[in-house]
């Protein structure tokens, strides 16, 4: 791996103590292996055993509001979009499919 000289320049204007044991090319180049701008462990969450089943009613708070216009609510952080669902809202949902990161559900009269 080589180590450029802009780099060092960029890196060396900040102030921080890397130790003994790494090097400034060491940690430019382990720079880019952490966690990126904007992501979660939340977000890449995999569910094993879903906290929802088709064809089960839930109520749930609707929270906000998707781009595509459904209700929002999550049931133990596992997002089920509520077709006609308006923020605010609690209601009784049945659970119509889920996935593998979300869940979608219509409204119980």
């Amino acid at each position: 791996m080589r180590c450029y000289s802009k780099q060092l320049s960029q890196i060396s204007k900040t102030s921080f103590n890397i130790g003994n044991k790494r090097s400034i090319c060491d940690v430019l180049m382990s720079y880019g292996s952490g966690r990126r701008y904007g992501s979660s462990n939340y977000g890449n969450r995999s569910f094993g055993s879903k906290p929802v089943e088709v064809g089960k009613e839930y109520n749930v708070q609707i929270t906000e509001i998707s781009r595509q216009g459904d209700g929002v609510a999550r049931i133990q952080g596992f997002v089920i979009f509520v077709k006609g669902g308006q923020s605010g809202q609690d209601v009784k949902a049945k659970v119509t499919s889920v996935g593998e990161k979300f869940a979608k559900a219509e409204i119980v009269a």
